[in-house]
């Protein structure tokens, strides 16, 4: 198994709190696909607003952490660095799928698999879960931007 602590992810994203989404990397293969966690905690700031008596991690939030994901893959396979030049985006979405709601306690394991790669384009499968329980499903595009 080949992991990625946070201070790795933080040279790899220019994400911060309270918007970096993906604390570790717990296993990847450069090129083909890439499994990260995000430890859902009570204290997330979204949760004081979405909402305070029923807290649930927003679905936007998860597809974000996905999209991180493979930004963090597309990093690795091209041995990059947050600030060398350039920077992954997150530009499209298809096929999203929301299956179960996640709350604070939650360990939210996003599974990434590159399924297409066309010059500055990635395109991902993506997988959430927690439990072994399938919380979104979504197909995920990222391209790199010079400057």
């Amino acid at each position: 198994m080949k992991t990625v602590d946070v201070n790795k992810i933080k040279e790899l994203l220019p994400h911060r709190y309270p918007f970096l989404l993906i604390d570790r990397v717990i296993d990847y293969e450069l090129d083909k696909e890439l499994t990260a966690l995000k430890n859902v905690t009570a204290n997330e700031p979204f949760f004081e607003g979405h909402f305070p008596a029923q807290p649930v991690m927003p679905g936007v939030l998860i597809v974000e952490a996905m999209a991180q994901a493979g930004g963090i893959l597309s990093s690795l396979t091209l041995n990059q660095s947050f600030g060398e030049g350039g920077v992954y985006y997150f530009v499209g979405i298809d096929k999203a799928r929301f299956k179960r709601p996640v709350v604070p306690g939650d360990q939210l394991i996003i599974k990434t698999v590159l399924s297409r790669k066309l010059r500055n384009i990635w395109k991902f499968k993506a997988v959430a879960t927690v439990d072994d329980e399938v919380c979104c499903t979504a197909d995920i595009m990222c391209t790199y931007k010079e400057g």
